[in-house]
């Protein structure tokens, strides 16, 4: 048993074509934890326990296809994997575990799923935190030399078939962890989600909807002047390079909700590994709030 998810529970969740594993434990009002690249669920193993103590539900699910969640095959358009299609597990399993409406935090790649949610399921999310993220949409308009020599990665995953190879012939170099960091069990979660390739192609799969099928329905949520309508806490790491690009990251999230407010965190960019308490303390304070109606 993993030691710090010692109290929670553990799930499948059938949604469709997909099978979403999922954590979940304590008392309260519900927030679901929502982890990035090439993470699982398990990246939350310190913050979570701390909200479970500050009186919260808490909900960590593997998104679709990392970790032990499984998705549908993949297809030219890539929509299997778009943040609506995850987006629609979350709600999914939330309603299987009897909450229709939740706060939420998302970190990395679940932040955009987050976002997704936010947007396309709002009667069902009470607040939302966004952490070390931007819109996909956002990124791409503002892609200079630094976010290239940087967020290389973005446009190398988007390749046909060939990041499948370069990383299945040695995934421990590609997607190396420090497990003192990270925590052993965590670390080994980790690593034995990172050496299959079916796990490999759906986190893929996820950058390259978000360079299609996802921009898409940004730029289109923009054009219709749809926003987030719940209160939004923005976190970001001061030890990544989010600011750096970016200058406020404040600035950019108030074009998509009317309600933002947020700081920096001092941590690198895995901040619920890294800084547990200080992202626990602040997600406790927003998220334990009573849900606005």
């Amino acid at each position: 048993m993993f030691e710090d998810f010692e109290d929670f529970e553990a799930r499948r969740v059938r949604v469709g074509e997909a099978s979403i594993f999922v954590r979940y434990g304590g008392q309260g009002p519900p927030v679901v934890l929502l982890h990035g690249h090439p993470r699982t669920s398990a990246t939350w193993h310190r913050a979570a326990p701390l909200l479970v103590q500050a009186g919260l539900t808490v909900v960590c699910p593997d998104l679709r296809g990392y970790g032990r969640s499984t998705g549908p095959a993949p297809t030219a358009d890539h929509a299997g994997y778009s943040k609506r299609a995850v987006a629609g597990d979350v709600v999914e399993v939330m309603r299987s575990l009897g909450h229709t409406r939740f706060a939420l935090a998302g970190h990395d790649r679940g932040g955009a799923v987050a976002l997704r949610l936010a947007l396309d399921h709002a009667d069902a999310v009470s607040r939302v935190a966004l952490i070390d993220c931007l819109p996909i949409s956002e990124h791409l308009s503002r892609i200079t030399t630094e976010f290239a020599t940087q967020w290389w990665h973005w446009f190398f995953f988007a390749q046909p078939d060939i990041p499948e190879r370069v990383i299945n012939a040695d995934p421990d170099r590609w997607y190396h962890g420090d497990p003192h960091s990270m925590g052993q069990e965590n670390h080994d979660e980790f690593r034995a989600a990172t050496r299959n390739p079916d796990v490999v192609r759906a986190m893929l799969e996820d950058y390259r909807a978000g360079l299609t099928v996802d921009r898409r329905h940004e730029e289109e949520d923009r054009a219709a002047g749809r926003r987030v309508r719940c209160p939004a806490l923005v976190l970001w790491s001061l030890r990544d390079d989010l600011e750096d690009l970016y200058g406020d990251p404040l600035r950019i999230w108030r074009r998509w909700a009317p309600d933002v407010r947020g700081h920096g965190i001092d941590s690198g960019h895995h901040v619920a590994e890294e800084a547990p308490q200080a992202l626990a303390s602040s997600l406790a304070d927003f998220l334990a709030a009573p849900p606005e109606r």
